[in-house]
């Protein structure tokens, strides 16, 4: 696939910390979930009150123009359009918010009166339901959009979906093929966009993937994470991420499914990760802190399935590799994971196996986004 270029170019400031304490929320002290300390729920109220008087500030979906006119505010496309700073406070938000909710809180409503367009042209189970319960568990209403409800390209063209759906929403969220699809719905919208997964990347994925890397190992900076697989829009993600915060990334894949090349550049050029491909599995998770997997064949591929089983021999991420990788590694995987092709069922349900706690951040991790977006 080929690299696309950055929808939103911004200033990188210098590496930041992600195990950082601070708080993002005035007059709370939180910790994170794997031994979440929280406060009185009346400490958040200082919270309610500053999101009560920044909600006038938020674009508002009745404007009539038909291009792009979001100031400050930004789509979230790729998670390199944002410097470190931003990428740390999101995820400082997501961890916040995630223990907010499960403290029992509900009276945090910042989406309150305000809807969303979820627009699906590839289905999935994990993107509607942590979009649309995240949206709603903050206040707001999100409307699902299915393959049958808009064509984008065929019944309809995609930046006249933008430009009517931008009307009735504060925000847009769309899952789909081309990559262009979302570039074309964010330079149409004049509401923030999202991206829940291209052909191209999946940076939602990877930002959960992030926070959950920062319940259980304390930080991403410094770490080695260690995909096996093909070389895909997960690992485009991850190579985003790599260029914005300094950790050692490994792809470890079938000659001919290597990565997009520019994408690897690119993140190289940032100068702040070592990024390695390579072909084999077992040099490759030595040292690792996460083992990541994903499907051998994408939604749009099964036709290649067994082609593809041929060729990913001996990438099948089972105990052996687990124990190679050493007793400090965790295993990770986007889901949904066909067990017994790229990983087998014991290491899926081992102690080390944290993708459980990986999906349930999709939820908490998108909230952080698209608070983001709209100014909160």
């Amino acid at each position: 696939m080929a690299a696309m270029a950055s929808h939103v170019s911004t200033v990188r400031s210098p590496a930041l910390s992600l195990s950082s304490s601070s708080s993002f929320f005035p007059g709370t002290s939180l910790r994170r979930f794997s031994g979440v300390s929280l406060t009185s729920p009346a400490s958040f109220s200082s919270l309610r009150l500053r999101v009560s008087s920044q909600a006038s500030s938020v674009t508002s979906p009745s404007s009539t123009s038909d291009v792009k006119g979001k100031s400050d505010l930004k789509d979230f496309l790729h998670i390199d359009d944002f410097d470190t700073a931003t990428i740390k406070k999101i995820l400082d938000k997501a961890s916040e918010v995630k223990a907010l909710l499960k403290s029992g809180e509900r009276n945090y409503q910042p989406f309150k009166g305000k809807s969303m367009s979820m627009i699906f042209a590839k289905p999935s189970m994990r993107t509607r339901v942590s979009f649309e319960t995240g949206f709603f568990l903050l206040g707001g209403h999100a409307l699902y959009l299915g393959p049958d409800d808009i064509q984008m390209g065929k019944r309809e063209e995609t930046r006249d979906v933008a430009r009517v759906l931008c009307r009735y929403n504060d925000i847009i969220m769309a899952r789909v093929f081309a990559h262009q699809d979302i570039l074309d719905l964010a330079n149409y919208s004049n509401v923030p966009v999202v991206n829940g997964l291209t052909d191209h990347n999946h940076p939602c994925q990877i930002m959960a993937d992030a926070l959950t890397m920062i319940e259980h190992i304390g930080q991403v900076e410094g770490t080695k994470v260690v995909y096996v697989g093909d070389g895909n829009n997960m690992v485009h993600s991850w190579l985003e991420l790599a260029s914005v915060i300094p950790f050692h990334f490994v792809c470890a894949c079938p000659k001919g499914f290597e990565p997009d090349k520019e994408r690897v550049l690119k993140a190289e050029q940032a100068g702040l990760s070592k990024i390695e491909i390579i072909n084999d599995p077992k040099e490759a998770v030595i040292g690792a802190d996460v083992v990541y997997s994903d499907v051998w064949a994408s939604m749009g591929q099964k036709d290649e399935a067994e082609f593809r089983r041929k060729a990913f021999q001996g990438f099948q991420v089972d105990e052996a590799l687990m124990k190679l990788a050493g007793p400090k590694a965790y295993f990770m995987h986007c889901l949904p994971a066909e067990r017994g092709v790229e990983v087998t069922n014991g290491v899926v349900e081992a102690p080390y196996s944290i993708v459980f706690p990986q999906a349930e951040n999709r939820m908490h991790a998108q909230n952080a986004i698209m608070l983001h977006l709209l100014g909160f």
